[in-house]
């Protein structure tokens, strides 16, 4: 009668908070989720959720399914790893780099985890900021690199992690915290601040300034999040930052959070991987780890399509 399916489609819909999410996360039709709910309850008798409720409200026999999703569902990824131990898929090596700054709030986590659960592995991290790390992925001196700029290599494939918004930080007290969204001509009198890497690496410029023809009046950089969020603050310039590295300032008041352009500006994080390292299990245990804790501790990401490039 229940199967575990289910226990994964609730724990969906509780982590999502709605079934479309839910859906895009578990690469499903809304309809085929709903259809999935709806012969679940009519074989059990009792609702699990109620409808048209935001967030989704549990009923007392879907708290009790979610109970037991919380306690079955981490067993069973662990079985999974020891079944792939026993079929061989111990031994390897795990090198990465990461061309994104606020990454870290989840790839830590996410790291911690996987050492825990493969220490036969060779994990390393390094930072993609002072060299080019696809190509050395493509030689094979890196096993993984996170990024938000695809580029297409023979033999390397991309594995959507989440998708985002980037959105830019002003002062409380700034003209623009009052404008409904940004437009590019707003950033030709302001100092933008960024992170100290190329242009070609930043979708403000890339996918916002540049197809507009605009140039900030100033441009200054700043290694921290908390520095630039500290410079936006006390009126030193304005900065572009993903929605969830942003959430923690805007949230307490520190800063403003603006849309770019009318409907936003969107980019998806890729973790880029050689070809033929997508069927190591340990390499698919930490793509599924990354994304339950992307989804798990960000504010305001989405599930990315189901392509790779």
């Amino acid at each position: 009668m229940l199967e575990v399916r289910h226990l994964r489609t609730l724990h969906a819909l509780r982590e999502s908070g709605s079934l479309v999410e839910a859906a895009e996360r578990l690469h499903l039709t809304q309809s085929a989720l709903s259809h999935q709910f709806k012969e679940l309850e009519e074989r059990l008798g009792m609702s699990l959720f109620m409808r048209k409720t935001k967030p989704v409200r549990f009923t007392s026999a879907g708290l009790r399914l979610l109970q037991l999703a919380d306690t079955l569902l981490p067993q069973l990824r662990g079985a999974e790893r020891d079944l792939a131990r026993l079929a061989g898929g111990t031994a390897g090596r795990l090198h990465m780099a990461i061309e994104c700054h606020s990454c870290f709030q989840w790839l830590m986590p996410t790291i911690d985890q996987f050492r825990d659960a493969w220490p036969e592995v060779e994990l390393d991290l390094a930072s993609g900021f002072s060299f080019a790390p696809l190509p050395a992925l493509a030689r094979g001196d890196l096993d993984l690199v996170v990024t938000s700029d695809p580029v297409e290599l023979s033999g390397i494939t991309y594995v959507p992690l989440f998708t985002y918004e980037a959105l830019l930080a002003v002062a409380n007290q700034h003209t623009l915290a009052s404008r409904p969204f940004i437009v590019p001509d707003d950033l030709a009198r302001e100092t933008l601040i960024t992170y100290p890497v190329e242009r070609d690496r930043l979708d403000i410029f890339t996918r916002f300034l540049e197809p507009a023809d605009v140039e900030p009046a100033q441009v200054r950089t700043s290694e921290l999040t908390v520095m630039m969020t500290q410079l936006v603050a006390s009126g030193r310039g304005v900065c572009c930052l993903p929605n969830w590295a942003l959430h923690e300032y805007s949230a307490r008041g520190y800063v403003t959070a603006k849309r770019l352009g009318e409907k936003g500006l969107f980019s998806t994080l890729h973790a880029a991987i050689r070809s033929d390292m997508l069927d190591a299990p340990f390499m698919r245990d930490f793509l599924l780890t990354a994304k339950d804790t992307s989804f798990a501790t960000l504010e305001g990401v989405s599930a990315a399509p189901k392509q790779s490039r």
